[in-house]
């Protein structure tokens, strides 16, 4: 008992000198660590008691959250300091100023930018075995009030998806949105996923014995080593398109958003058949973009410069396709955060020692699951004389010249890009592939990888 109550003195007195940081930054990780001061500070708890104490300290219940897990007249008051709930209130509660601040985000170690409650949600929706909840609290109403804003907005807004980016990658405090908004935002639809996956997996599997914070940290704070994701577990962030590839029924999820639809409004004629047109395409783009292809890190997410003048656009879709290696960086990167430096150490070399008016490459893929946008679908990059017109030059980070990257970096490019670009009419279906070397006097893409490539669909003897 006296070593129990020791160890107990130990955390606490850890969380309490650590968590200034944590009350002021926006990390996953940040979140763990005031679970993890939940638990010490209310032993005894199942990891359902702590996710519905949760909802209860933020004060996070509606209708449709009491319709399918109940109301929190059961729920414990969980025993912590004030600024322990302040905190937990503000990271869990989503909202989004008139400034365009998201709030209820985090920032994952993968990179992704996670809204808590919709994964939340999911999770406790599989806890309490309250599978036919699951669709509903992380993606469906989301979608169903996105589909339905957008109808009466179209100008001012996007169907789904509206990304972001943190004042700061290493302290992130505030999440910004960019572009147009909607009302599912990027955030929320990858928390709904992470839901979705999470609830399916503790309602069928002895994940439910673990504490939350232990279910956390397995699956957003994996460090994947150099082999990348080709030796990583299965149930970890880095995987969630993969797993919600194989999880979601898009049938059934396209059913209740359709229904919920159908209930939600009554509409004349025209109104109706334009939201069904709203609920079609932007239903299409749900999957495009989150079932189809890679997980794109954006440029505002990986701290790019700007571009230095005016970018020249391409004429879509392009014919050609050119595979390239940094050479330098030689070794791959296995996390975001490294990755996101290595572009921009990339970008300034292109800029400021080539003279560049951007980084080259159109996209960069990392070994840490992620394709970073370049100079992107639309702008004409400079990666391949003579065809940065009419191509997209993808870029593996590190030193091919005598080894491969990742099976699960090639797949991404190799299938993932290629199905993403084709798919949204940006890369000619019958496109030719090449290495860097075909196109000019380079040994780029290393010995090893252009071997590689020559297996490749699409790939060209002859340029």
């Amino acid at each position: 008992m006296a070593w129990h109550l020791g160890l107990l003195v130990s955390l606490l007195v850890v969380f309490s000198s650590g968590f200034t940081e944590a009350t002021t930054t926006r990390r996953m990780d940040d979140f763990i660590s005031a679970v993890e001061r939940i638990e010490a500070e209310n032993p005894g708890l199942q990891m359902l008691d702590v996710v519905k104490g949760l909802r209860k300290a933020a004060g996070f219940e509606t209708n449709l959250i009491k319709h399918h897990l109940g109301d929190l007249s059961d729920a414990r008051d969980l025993v912590t300091d004030p600024s322990v709930i302040s905190y937990l209130s503000k990271v869990i509660k989503h909202s989004i100023s008139q400034l365009g601040e998201e709030e209820g985000v985090v920032l994952t170690l993968d990179g992704s930018n996670v809204a808590l409650a919709p994964m939340l949600l999911g999770l406790e929706a599989g806890l309490q075995s309250t599978i036919q909840g699951l669709y509903p609290l992380t993606l469906t109403e989301n979608l169903v009030a996105s589909f339905v804003h957008h109808a009466h907005n179209e100008q001012s807004s996007i169907p789904l998806g509206t990304k972001g980016f943190w004042d700061s990658i290493k302290s992130p405090k505030v999440y910004t949105l960019s572009g147009l908004p909607s009302l599912a935002t990027d955030a929320l639809i990858i928390g709904g996923i992470d839901g979705l996956i999470l609830g399916s997996e503790v309602a069928t599997s002895d994940l439910r014995e673990l504490s939350l914070s232990d279910l956390l940290k397995s699956y957003y704070s994996h460090a994947l080593n150099a082999a990348g994701l080709d030796a990583a577990p299965r149930l970890i962030s880095q995987n969630r398109r993969m797993n919600f590839k194989k999880l979601v029924s898009f049938s059934l999820l396209k059913n209740q958003v359709v229904q919920a639809v159908t209930v939600r409004r009554n509409l004349n004629e025209s109104e109706r058949k334009r939201l069904d047109d709203v609920v079609n395409e932007g239903f299409e783009e749900f999957v495009h973009v989150y079932a189809v292809c890679p997980k794109i890190i954006t440029r505002s997410q990986w701290g790019a410069a700007a571009f230095i003048g005016s970018p020249s656009y391409l004429s879509l879709p392009v014919p050609y396709l050119f595979i390239h290696h940094t050479y330098r960086p030689a070794s791959p990167c296995t996390t975001f955060e490294k990755c996101a430096s290595e572009m921009r150490s990339m970008q300034r070399y292109h800029q400021q020692t080539n003279g560049w008016s951007d980084i080259g490459y159109s996209f960069v893929a990392g070994s840490d699951g992620n394709l970073y946008e370049g100079r992107g679908w639309n702008w004409v990059g400079a990666h391949t004389y003579g065809y940065n017109s009419r191509g997209y030059g993808v870029c593996f980070i590190g030193d091919y010249t005598s080894t491969l990257p990742s099976t699960s970096a090639m797949n991404m490019v190799r299938y993932d890009f290629t199905s993403c670009a084709k798919n949204a009419g940006r890369l000619s279906s019958s496109y030719y592939l090449y290495g860097h070397r075909q196109a000019d006097s380079t040994e780029c893409p290393g010995n090893t990888l252009y071997r590689q490539i020559q297996t490749w669909e699409r790939y060209q003897v002859k340029r």
